[in-house]
């Protein structure tokens, strides 16, 4: 795929979504890393769920450690994973308070160092919450950077760095945001739905989806 191909494939993705954002619900940098480290392996819908009974109680580092690890996991517990996710939850509310004074970092180093967090969720983090030329690539975004042929690679890390250095500056900002909402509801893994994909003639995928005819009025 030539760089004219892949600019155009960001640029109707743009037309379409001119400002695109996380599904996840959040009001705070610190929200959002709490709503991030509960969305692994999880839905952002099931997230939003709990954290709309979480956040109104406790949204502060402070307010969650004051819940306990107990108190946490009943506001958490439909979510997957959640007595794990509890502990890390409670543990970088720790880990904020005592290195940075309760504060979010905005630091690739220092984020990674809290308990749940690894490189996605950091990446997550430095895009959303300030705006950094990051790309988090989890599933979706793996998906369709190989099946496209927009940043092909054999891990997760290969497909990050290649669309760090491919993608136009212009893009970066919100690349993440697109390949994510593009693999989530139109690029979907078991069918994807090239009939009304906006870069259906740019995409390198082989075996596309049959187009299905517009209905016949009477």
């Amino acid at each position: 795929m030539n760089a004219a191909k892949r600019a155009e494939i960001y640029r109707r993705l743009r037309d379409a979504n001119p400002s695109p954002t996380t599904e996840l619900r959040y009001a705070t940098a610190f929200e959002l890393l709490v709503a991030v480290v509960l969305s692994a392996q999880a839905t952002d819908v099931g997230v939003n769920k709990a954290t709309a009974r979480l956040f109104p109680v406790a949204n502060t580092p402070d307010a969650i450690l004051a819940l306990g690890e107990a108190g946490l996991r009943d506001y958490i517990k439909t979510i997957g994973l959640y007595q794990t996710k509890a502990k890390n939850v409670i543990g970088l509310c720790r880990q904020l308070i005592e290195l940075h004074g309760g504060d979010v970092p905005r630091d690739r180093e220092a984020l990674e160092a809290l308990p749940g967090v690894g490189r996605k969720t950091a990446n997550v983090v430095l895009n959303t919450a300030f705006g950094e030329h990051t790309i988090a690539v989890d599933t979706h975004i793996f998906r369709v950077a190989n099946r496209t042929g927009l940043a092909p690679g054999v891990n997760v890390r290969k497909v990050e760095d290649k669309l760090l250095k491919l993608t136009p500056d212009e893009f970066k900002r919100d690349a993440h945001h697109w390949l994510i909402l593009h693999g989530r509801y139109v690029c979907k893994a078991r069918k994807p739905e090239c009939g009304r994909c906006a870069i259906v003639d740019l995409c390198d995928y082989r075996s596309k989806t049959p187009f299905d005819p517009a209905p016949v009025s009477d």
